[in-house]
């Protein structure tokens, strides 16, 4: 049975959705690079996020002429207004076909996914089992670009064969396309595995092993920055701290679950005939200490908080700079309450994560409630009230957000917050996840008022993520411009000659008295060459010191990206400076 694609292409573009456009730009990649080089075998070719991609097999590797044919040839494809067919086949017919073909994979899939009956969708020469739906032909696929080639495991299995994974982008229109091409190439300027080494922040180094980071003095003292503000937030919202080890029985992580459902983790340590784990996350350790004495309806809200440092086995080929490694320090907390007290609590995190993130930059969030799987534990009673609790919390928080029905873990319903960084990308940084397994596994319980145990609810709750990851995004976000209170050198004075060097070191040591980041460059260096050296490395303030300065007892500003602002009296710069600092602002307004 054959059946047209229901809409027109006269029909409005908001009928269809980006995904589907993506979805049928996938396959109008497949039929480009099977008219090219027949004999290719096609798998899979998904819409994502800004994109698409197909994965191919074939011996010979695909270069980046190729893609350039491939691009050509589906504009002409396009061109040609080919119309996408709906075919319904019985299953018989549909692995017929495709062994006809030759296409091994798609045979592969028929058998495993489809049912008596069989969708695959046809345009010209080209036919693919998919369930759509797709645009009406191939005219609407005009504005798309093909960007990279990548390895790739059938199914994601590593003893599976290797395909190559060709991805681009479409829009419905040629600005959009341009628009998003411009963003892509931003962020390869800002790409913060280069910045990190331009700037002298981190490494990685294959001795060491990969995904294991190095914080070089200037990006540890940006960490130690931010670890110090996170800290004294924690503190003013009622949180206590703790310091856990970085490995615990192996029989600690079966009971809380790990062993069984987590496969990330390293392979256990043995000594003494007793096996270790390498932690690959905190909560079995706050758990224990919530443990550690009998709690009362008085001790709750329980609020614990570590930057706990964990380590998660990671494949080589999803390593990505700082935004996927294998050890990483998340800022992790445990709030431990009871029902009356949930949606207070939930509130005030949406609220502490709210505070943090505004003062690094990010005012712009998504954020998306996901409500009980099909497959769950714990009582439907207690994730109606904490789903509720957290709809509320929510509500309350005046902030907008998306329902993602059944899209909870197991363990719990959650808040994700994805903030939008400066080239408007989405990250995932804060999470809010009710937690009823572990509460069950370790047996939680309190005192209640009448003189019976309780379970607590279990809030497990990482606000910026990872120091690794977070620190990643920052440095993208701001280009390595960091704002004043997190810049790693927030002064640099350049004095012109040698006989203004005394000058310059007592205005290094005062600032440094006054709690200010600076340093004196008495290189003999000239001064054109200095201030470039500190353009290139994104200092916010450089101080001019010549005859006139130390006359006046002043100096010359220069802002980094502005230019000169001219002399200024010592004591009026301090004030300034200070203040911003003290107050975390993102601009220099001198």
């Amino acid at each position: 049975m054959i059946e047209k694609n229901q809409s027109e292409s006269g029909v409005d573009q908001s009928h269809l959705s980006l995904e589907t456009l993506r979805h049928s730009a996938a396959h109008l990649l497949a039929q480009a690079v099977v008219n090219l080089y027949p004999g290719t075998k096609y798998g899979i070719g998904p819409a994502v996020e800004n994109g698409f991609y197909y994965d191919f097999y074939r011996e010979e590797s695909f270069t980046p002429e190729d893609l350039e044919k491939i691009e050509a040839k589906m504009h002409e494809l396009a061109e040609a207004a080919l119309p996408i067919e709906k075919i319904v086949l019985k299953k018989e017919e549909a692995l017929e076909l495709f062994q006809h073909l030759g296409q091994d994979l798609k045979v592969e899939l028929i058998k495993e996914k489809a049912g008596p009956e069989v969708t695959c969708y046809r345009q010209g020469n080209f036919i693919d089992f998919c369930l759509g739906p797709h645009v009406p032909n191939t005219s609407w696929l005009k504005h798309f670009k093909l960007l990279t080639v990548s390895g790739a495991y059938w199914k994601g299995d590593e003893k599976g064969p290797q395909l190559q994974r060709i991805y681009g982008t479409v829009f419905f229109t040629a600005e959009e396309l341009t628009n998003y091409l411009h963003l892509l190439e931003e962020a390869k300027k800002r790409d913060h595995r280069r910045l990190g080494i331009d700037l002298d922040l981190f490494s990685f180094h294959e001795d060491l092993g990969g995904g294991l980071v190095l914080w070089h003095p200037k990006g540890a003292t940006i960490r130690r920055i931010i670890e110090d503000f996170w800290r004294q937030e924690h503190l003013r919202d009622g949180y206590e701290f703790l310091y856990t080890p970085h490995i615990a029985k192996l029989d600690v992580w079966r009971k809380s679950g790990h062993t069984e459902f987590y496969d990330a983790m390293y392979p256990p340590i043995r000594s003494e005939g007793v096996e270790y784990q390498l932690k690959p996350m905190n909560c079995p350790f706050h758990i224990m200490v919530y443990q550690s004495r009998q709690r009362s309806y008085r001790d709750l809200p329980l609020r614990l908080a570590e930057l706990g440092t964990v380590y998660r086995f990671e494949r080589s080929g999803v390593l990505h700079g700082l935004l996927r490694v294998r050890g990483f320090t998340q800022d992790d907390a445990h709030i431990f309450c009871r029902a009356d007290q949930l949606e207070d609590e939930i509130l005030r995190v949406i609220n502490l994560a709210s505070r943090l993130l505004k003062a690094f930059g990010f005012d712009r969030y998504e954020i998306f409630l996901s409500t009980r799987p099909e497959k769950f534990v714990g009582h439907i009673e207690d994730w109606a009230k904490a789903t509720e609790a957290l709809k509320q919390a929510l509500e309350r928080a005046q902030l907008p957000y998306s329902i993602d029905e059944g899209e909870g873990v197991f363990y719990g319903p959650k808040i994700d917050i994805k903030i939008k960084d400066a080239l408007q990308r989405s990250w995932q940084c804060t999470t809010i996840q009710l937690d009823f397994n572990l509460a069950e596994r370790f047996d939680l319980n309190y005192a209640g008022e009448d003189g019976l145990l309780h379970r607590p609810f279990l809030i497990h709750r990482a606000l910026l993520g990872s120091m690794e990851r977070f620190f990643g995004i920052l440095i993208e976000h701001y280009n390595g411009n960091f704002p004043l209170w997190l810049a790693p050198i927030q002064i640099i004075i350049l004095p012109i000659a040698e006989r203004h060097h005394d000058y310059a070191l007592k205005l290094e040591k005062e600032f440094k008295e006054k709690g200010l980041r600076c340093r004196a460059d008495l290189s003999r260096e000239k001064i054109g060459h200095k201030i470039r050296e500190a353009e290139l490395q994104k200092i916010p303030l450089m101080l001019i010191i010549g005859d006139k300065e130390i006359a006046n007892q002043s100096v010359s500003l220069r802002i980094h990206g502005i230019g000169d602002k001219g002399e200024m009296v010592i004591a009026d710069f301090l004030d300034k400076v200070i203040f911003l600092d003290k107050n975390k602002s993102l601009n220099l307004e001198f």
